[in-house]
């Protein structure tokens, strides 16, 4: 995996600089990082060394280099911190390896610790690119490093602790008796998740493509907050003249953009695909691929795909642990944002920071379970008449569809409670499609960076 050699050189005096025996260093800030180290490949971490120290003193933008708060810990400390690491303190484990909760005797913070796996899928590199990276970078919806070991063999990274654990442990092959993440949350973590990507792509100086982008990657608070974590395979973004990066291609099946996975060719839009299929994940409740499902149902995207060009078939994505306690609306334009994301050509998505405009739009007008409720109870009376009269214009499942002029396809028309039927009110037909034909050109507009307050406020 071109990893340094266990850090007998110069990475590891980066890291722990002026090493000896008593780990002098200890406790105190890490010494001054190299913002060029993090390009993948030793041979080009070198090579690259001249040309991007000149924007060390940068980072992040309004960032200085040296404001890097990350400490250097003992493997006896945090060997104390998790009771020996003991399988009652164990939270998960990853491709890294195992991860512990841990207090820090020093200053009784809860911690999470992650020990490198010496047999694992990833190893020094990552385990470097990751310190680096997160002492760099910082925005609330990146988890916060806390500090490292990197003594003798052993590799151990220490961040906040996340109370939650990762989105995939509350959206994903539930147990029976766990609740389900509600329609708001949904949207509230993809808005959040989204902030820390656009931070990522457009803060980060020079930008940077997250590359693992995944639901077991996004960590919550107790407040269902998320946290983007596990920078292991993290790149520098192209920059200059440069439209792309060419590496090796890494990460998780199902979560990878079609071009970069054909031809090593890396861009923010890769990272946008990915997101895509993690809101489809959040919309559907389903794997972004799943072995156990029937064939033609194991990866999401192509499940989903066809179903985007039929309008009755909509409700149908949605989670079905939700049971119809979602907005139609909201339905609509969340899943137009994810289908613009995982478009196969990557020109054809939008940027990170409209999607992120467009998900502030959706969780600005929450949904309301009350005012559901007894819509659908009269959506399910309406199709309990509309079935036993014979109708042949019945509405899509749970009501609603989208389409244009009556067909399927991606529409521009929005019809919730199916009012195309002709036992629907005139008057009301007319009051909802012109609201619908509204908010979903605001929705629009904001997924293409036009903000709709400013423009409301333009044509007021």
């Amino acid at each position: 995996m071109g990893c340094f050699s266990c850090f007998d050189s110069k990475e590891e005096q980066q890291l722990n600089p002026g090493k000896k025996k008593d780990y002098a260093s200890e406790g105190k800030p890490m010494a001054e990082s190299h913002f060029a180290k993090l390009s993948s490949g030793a041979d080009r971490l070198k090579a690259r060394n001249t040309a991007v120290s000149r924007k060390e003193s940068s980072g992040p933008k309004g960032e200085a280099a040296a404001d890097i708060k990350a400490q250097t810990f003992t493997f006896r400390e945090l060997a104390a911190a998790t009771n020996n690491f003991r399988p009652e303190c164990l939270l998960g484990e990853g491709g890294f390896g195992p991860v512990y909760k841990g207090r820090l005797e020093s200053t009784g913070q809860v911690v999470a610790v992650k020990r490198l796996d010496k047999d694992g899928l990833q190893g020094n590199r990552e385990f470097l690119v990751e310190v680096l990276m997160l002492s760099l970078l910082h925005h609330p919806n990146l988890v916060n490093l806390i500090g490292y070991c990197a003594s003798g063999d052993q590799r151990l990274l220490v961040y906040e602790y996340m109370a939650l654990g990762s989105l995939e442990d509350h959206l994903l092959d539930l147990p029976p008796h766990k609740k389900p993440l509600d329609w708001n949350t949904r949207m509230k973590i993809a808005a959040g998740a989204a902030k820390g990507l656009e931070y990522l792509h457009n803060e980060a100086n020079p930008p940077v493509i997250y590359r693992d982008f995944k639901s077991s990657n996004i960590l919550l608070d107790e407040e269902y907050n998320p946290k983007l974590s596990d920078f292991g395979l993290a790149k520098l973004g192209p920059t200059g003249e440069n439209t792309h990066v060419s590496t090796r291609v890494m990460g998780t099946y199902g979560y990878c953009a079609p071009e970069y996975a054909m031809t090593g060719q890396l861009t923010v839009k890769s990272d946008v695909y990915s997101f895509g299929v993690v809101f489809l994940e959040l919309i559907t409740g389903r794997r972004a691929f799943d072995s156990s499902r029937v064939h033609g149902q194991q990866s999401l995207v192509a499940w989903a795909r066809p179903m985007f060009n039929n309008r009755k078939k909509l409700p149908d994505l949605v989670d079905p642990r939700l049971e119809g306690r979602y907005p139609m609306r909201g339905l609509y334009q969340a899943l137009a944002v994810a289908s613009m994301c995982i478009q196969e050509e990557a020109a054809a998505r939008p940027q990170i920071a409209d999607v992120m405009t467009a998900l502030s739009y959706l969780t600005s007008h929450a949904f309301d379970p009350n005012a559901s409720s007894a819509q659908s109870i009269r959506e399910k009376e309406e199709r309990r008449t509309s079935n036993s009269n014979g109708s042949s214009n019945r509405p899509a499942e749970r009501g609603g569809s989208i389409g244009r002029n009556g067909e399927g396809g991606s529409g521009s028309k929005l019809d919730l409670d199916g009012s195309g039927r002709e036992d629907s009110p005139k008057e009301t037909v007319r009051m909802l499609n012109r609201d619908l034909d509204r908010e979903r050109a605001v929705a629009e507009a904001k997924l293409w960076g036009e903000n709709w307050r400013e423009k409301r406020q333009a044509n007021g």
